[in-house]
């Protein structure tokens, strides 16, 4: 939607609907006063923009140092310890100085204590955000029978009807969980009484609803509920009259306002906003049809136990959520600032954000998010520890214009680009008394990666780049560092994304990994693979792994710091032409929905087919290594364009079914989509840090404003 046209406010100019989403929401459920509000924002755009710029302008200096100094040396055979020096002479590279530990107060147990699944969800789409926040419980029976991790054969297959058989073997896994985790004295919950039950050391409350009783038991510091109910059609035929068994499941939600979302104009971050606000008021809804009924979706309500002595007691309903904002890199049309220029979004996500979450702060006695008065913010794409001292700044700044004490907004630091990951201490350092969160974001991490050693030669294809020692070294180091720093009992050390949300029993498999490499939270693309996820918690006592990783010796910085190079001669043209195609096929599937329906996070099939959760980190990985390849001379610009237009062929296809959906392959001049596509490669090294958002972003307002 184009521009209403803008209000002045002092210096400022406002567009007109964010400017009346301010005045008529935001304020009156904030507390806020108007004054107060647009002049701290003033304030906040005057104080901070010449400082992001500036850091901006550095990153820019860094790459085309690092490009320079690979254009003097060997390609790929350069000196690595050379390389290093380099990288600290030129300030890349920081002394990690003397060690410390954070002192961040005032963290719920969620982030400090109780380690668990952490969803991702786009904010700006109402009932994903609502589910996500719903999804700190879930049913295990659905979650088993739902998905692939039961097994279709011998007459297990679902069926449009309840599979009794099937019923039967969900029945029995779950039994199996209990048993390995919450173990019944003188029985199995294969055949267990609700005795067994109370008698459990893992006992810790009870509850009643009608035919229904609910068993509680903690493990791991993780809640399950054992419903048992003779009238149920599941429970009246189970051992013992189980219905259901319900597990604590995402502990922690991010609701995004960043990578997930294709929010490129003031409309669009109004209604970004907007759903954040209603999460914190806890007034957001979602009506939507499902068999022909209409349904509505709210946030949980808590749930309420009893314990051994009768003594009521209350447990969360929803999950303890964080909110992402952008990084320091894009501006927005919703605000501009003195010269008419677009102000940082970055600075207006800390500001709008926050204030939502005060309003939340209002609502102590109607379904707090954060019991302990914080406001948990997870920043992105930060390169280094001045850009972290930035943010740091910035919040406290933050917290001056709405009355704050220092240190309630809480920062989660996405440890995701190159310099960041290799100062990771320095940049823990700048924010150590707001520190809850640090993690490992394998897919922008991989793109920056290509990226910054753009000009060092042609990189590995993308299989072969995952097994290099390289980001093993980042995995571990991003632990070992988070521990050395204290973060155990304090904050998140996080994992990624699990990017094929129907393939869940491959993620039982090998997710796992996760808790045992030292991480207290990993990303899951749905509630069901929360639940899924939270039995490999209950496996793995994470805490306790931590304090024997604490003794083992840091992570390789050599090895970190070793590009993924390659000799492409020992390709095929076979081999290079499936690499171009996977690409190819992948950023399209992402970008036409991205630009044409403004979709920032979907489920796309890959070439074969597979479904992937795909987000702008993927995109950056797919369009810089096309771009490194066609840098290089692995491919050609006329190859790369005949693998795009053959490859839109197949995309078109594969969104056949959707009413909503513009070919591309009908008239790819036409198609903004397409082009976008191609810019991102052929533009591809000219991205700053490469990165999507410009370019996704230029061509989405050129779509929105031609139609």
């Amino acid at each position: 939607m184009a521009s209403t046209g803008y209000e002045q406010v002092g210096s400022l100019s406002v567009e007109s609907g964010f400017h009346d989403f301010v005045e008529s929401e935001l304020l009156p459920a904030a507390g806020l006063e108007s004054q107060q509000f647009w002049q701290g924002l003033e304030a906040l755009v005057a104080e901070f923009t010449d400082t992001n710029r500036e850091l901006l302008r550095v990153r820019d200096f860094l790459q085309q140092t690092i490009d320079d100094w690979h254009g003097l040396h060997d390609g790929p055979d350069f000196d690595h310890d050379e390389y290093v020096a380099f990288l600290r002479d030129i300030d890349y590279l920081r002394d990690p100085g003397e060690p410390f530990e954070i002192s961040t107060a005032g963290v719920d147990p969620e982030i400090a204590r109780v380690a668990g699944p952490q969803l991702v969800v786009p904010v700006s789409n109402a009932r994903f955000a609502l589910n996500a926040a719903n999804a700190r419980w879930g049913s295990l029976y659905d979650a088993l029978y739902g998905t692939d991790v039961i097994p279709s054969d011998d007459g297990k297959a679902p069926g449009s009807a309840y599979n009794p058989k099937r019923g039967a073997a969900v029945i029995a896994y779950a039994a199996d969980f209990l048993d390995r985790t919450i173990p019944l004295p003188g029985g199995s919950h294969a055949d267990p009484s609700e005795e067994m039950y109370r008698a459990a050391g893992s006992f810790v409350g009870f509850a009643e609803d009608g035919d229904c009783r609910r068993y509680l038991f903690r493990h791991h510091r993780l809640h399950i509920e054992i419903q048992v109910d003779r009238t149920h059609p599941i429970g009246r035929d189970a051992p013992g009259n189980v219905s259901d068994v319900v597990l604590e499941s995402a502990v922690t939600t991010i609701q995004d306002c960043e990578d997930s979302v294709a929010a490129v104009d003031a409309d669009d971050k109004v209604g970004v906003y907007r759903n954040w606000l209603g999460l914190m008021t806890g007034e957001l809804e979602a009506s939507f049809e499902k068999n022909g009924r209409t349904m509505t979706r709210r946030l949980n309500d808590d749930r309420h136990y009893m314990d051994r002595d009768g003594k009521a007691f209350t447990l969360p309903g929803r999950s303890l959520m964080l909110v992402r904002n952008v990084g320091h890199l894009m501006t927005t049309d919703a605000v501009l600032d003195a010269e008419g220029k677009e102000v940082f979004e970055g600075i207006l996500d800390a500001l709008v954000t926050s204030a939502c979450a005060m309003a939340n702060r209002r609502q102590d006695q109607r379904q707090p998010n954060s019991r302990s008065h914080s406001v948990y913010i997870v920043k992105p794409k930060m390169h280094g520890p001045d850009e972290v001292a930035l943010t740091d700044a910035l919040f406290a700044g933050v917290e001056d214009v709405l009355g704050l004490e220092r240190n309630t907004l809480k920062v989660g630091v996405m440890d995701e680009e190159r310099r960041t990951t290799v100062n990771l201490q320095a940049c823990i350092r700048e924010v150590r008394e707001r520190l809850v969160f640090i993690n490992t974001g394998f897919l922008d991490r991989t793109g920056d990666e290509i990226h910054t050693s753009m000009q060092a030669g042609p990189v590995l294809p993308k299989e072969t780049i995952k097994a290099q020692p390289w980001i093993n070294a980042y995995e571990d180091w991003n632990v070992d560092v988070g521990i050395r720093c204290g973060l155990p009992g304090r904050a998140q050390i996080g994992k990624g994304m699990w990017p094929k949300p129907d393939e869940m029993k491959q993620m039982m498999d090998t997710k796992q990994a996760h808790p045992e490499a030292g991480a207290n939270c990993a990303w899951v693309p749905s509630p069901t693979a929360a639940t899924l996820h939270a039995m490999h918690y209950h496996f793995v006592d994470v805490g306790e792994l931590q304090l024997r990783l604490a003794s083992r010796e840091l992570a390789s910085l050599d090895d970190i710091l070793t590009p993924p190079l390659g000799d492409p001669s020992g390709l095929s043209a076979e081999e290079i032409q499936a690499e171009l195609d996977n690409n190819a096929q992948g950023i399209l599937g992402y970008v036409v929905r991205w630009i044409d329906q403004g979709v920032g996070c979907s489920k796309v099939p890959d070439i074969g087919d597979v479904g992937l959760m795909e987000d702008r980190a993927t995109l950056r990985i797919s369009s810089q290594h096309m771009a490194n390849w066609l840098l290089h001379g692995v491919t050609t610009g006329e190859q790369v364009m005949e693998t795009f237009r053959r490859m839109a062929v197949i995309v078109d296809d594969q969104n056949a079914h959707d009413p909503n959906y513009r070919r591309m392959s009908d008239d790819f001049e036409a198609s903004v989509a397409f082009e976008a596509a191609c810019d991102l490669v052929l533009k591809g090294c000219e991205q700053p840090n490469g990165y999507t958002e410009p370019l996704l972003h230029a061509h989405r307002r050129r779509l929105k404003a031609l139609s």
